[in-house]
């Protein structure tokens, strides 16, 4: 489990598709965040939940399977690409964000972004499939990060990043018209199948 707190950034060092499956090299920009971190321990990388295959000093091998190629963003992924990271919370942390799985639901597209004071509006389009879990007010993921929606259409959503998260992740870099990973909040998938 994830909370959406991005921990650091990491590149894309290796991507070696074959099909539908990929196996890709991530060096960390922070070597601290891999201090303990071993084979078979899961990290969201864009807010994908991937397990390694290989750690070596600042960088770790993941394998991707088909479902999770075709269902994020990772088709338009390149080496030199600047990715999101978040280690799995420990049971000891503190809970901050919200609960993310890590399981991408979907992939939205970035439409504009617009200063506001110090903060950035970031308004993107979602998949009709993805609207039981966009309300203004209630908590997204966005390539892992932990949003909460500000407004809401029956086709996009706005969020409001502080400078602190424009600076840390990678939102900053995904330009007009690029597509991210989105997450709905887990609690709207159990009332949606519940109320059928």
């Amino acid at each position: 489990m994830f909370t959406g707190l991005i921990h650091g950034t990491g590149t894309v060092q290796r991507f070696n598709r074959t099909g539908d499956s990929v196996k890709l090299t991530i060096r960390v920009n922070d070597s601290q965040i891999l201090d303990g971190y071993r084979i078979g321990d899961s990290l969201a990388v864009d807010g994908i939940c991937l397990t390694a295959t290989n750690v070596v000093a600042d960088q770790f091998d993941l394998d991707v399977m088909p479902a999770t190629f075709n269902k994020t963003t990772m088709n338009n992924w390149r080496i030199g690409k600047v990715v999101n990271l978040e280690r799995a919370l420990l049971v000891s942390e503190r809970f901050e964000g919200h609960i993310v799985s890590g399981h991408v639901d979907g992939v939205g597209r970035l439409l504009k972004r617009m200063p506001l004071g110090n903060a950035i509006l970031y308004q993107f389009t979602f998949p009709a499939e993805l609207a039981y879990g966009i309300v203004a007010q209630g908590s997204i993921a966005i390539n892992g990060i932990s949003l909460t929606i500000q407004k809401c259409t029956p086709a996009t959503f706005t969020v409001s990043l502080i400078p602190h998260t424009a600076d840390n992740t990678n939102l900053a870099t995904v330009l007009n018209g690029e597509f991210v990973n989105l997450e709905t909040d887990i609690l709207s998938k159990y009332v949606n199948r519940i109320m059928g």
